[in-house]
């Protein structure tokens, strides 16, 4: 399971830009709340398939250069979750991600690991925020998240 994370933590950058940007929507968060989820599957048709199924949702594909497509369900017009295929990790586990606002990320992956968290994945900087990915000591993996409140694109 370590390799396996690990894998698919080396593929986050590439997996992550324009989605995020729904994540800011140019309002500041409040810290402590969840701003996005995505999951990371394998056979990204059935997953969306599964979940547009499963909850009505509709889905916007989009496509990020030198990466897989990546799915946005809609429910409506709001943006309620993503899928993707992770480029370079074929043997990570299919997962749930979720990314929790914070005020500081630097402050934020600092208590993490005070409190006896790994941190998977250091901070990753990108125009519309910043991203760490922790484990939390009992193993549930999850995402912080600090938006600059700029959306512009590349």
């Amino acid at each position: 399971m370590e390799l396996m994370m690990a894998i698919w933590l080396s593929s986050v950058p590439k997996i992550t830009f324009k989605i995020i940007k729904a994540m800011s929507n140019d309002q500041k968060p409040k810290t402590g709340t969840i701003g996005w989820t995505e999951i990371v599957t394998h056979n990204q048709s059935a997953t969306d398939a599964f979940y547009t199924q499963m909850f009505g949702w509709s889905q916007e594909q989009m496509q990020m250069p030198d990466c897989p497509p990546y799915t946005i369900f809609k429910s409506g017009e709001d943006h309620v979750a993503g899928s993707v295929t992770p480029p370079d990790a074929p043997e990570a586990p299919s997962t749930w991600l979720t990314y929790i606002n914070v005020e500081d990320l630097d402050a934020a992956v600092a208590k993490a690991r005070e409190l006896g968290a790994t941190i998977r994945k250091e901070r990753v900087d990108l125009p519309m925020g910043s991203f760490a990915i922790i484990t939390d000591p009992q193993g549930a993996t999850f995402a912080v998240w600090q938006p600059t409140g700029s959306c512009d694109e590349e």
